[in-house]
């Protein structure tokens, strides 16, 4: 079993570095928060199942943590990163350069 699981890992590591060509072509960053998205979830994944492979909880709490935190990027890239198609209600037009 702990062999299953062993390469069960590998194939999801192979998986990521798949994963690594989107981040790298793009081409627009929704593609790349994406594949920032499937890394977290992967190495999630992959600690969860060495913790079990190897016996070490440890892993299992460190894997948590990571998907604790692909919320908050998750979370910050739509707050901050976000840009808007057009104008919505409530959002204010560009001020120009020399309006101040």
């Amino acid at each position: 079993m702990t062999t299953f699981l062993f390469g069960l890992a590998f194939f999801l590591l192979l998986n990521l570095t798949a994963g690594l060509g989107r981040v790298i072509r793009g081409p627009v960053a929704v593609d790349r928060m994406v594949a920032a998205q499937l890394f977290g979830t992967t190495g999630v994944g992959i600690l969860l199942i060495l913790a079990e492979a190897m016996e070490e909880p440890a892993l299992r709490d460190v894997g948590f943590i990571f998907a604790l935190l692909a919320v908050v990027v998750s979370v910050a890239f739509v707050k901050r990163g976000w840009v808007r198609g057009g104008e919505g209600e409530g959002d204010e037009p560009p001020a120009e350069e020399g309006s101040r």
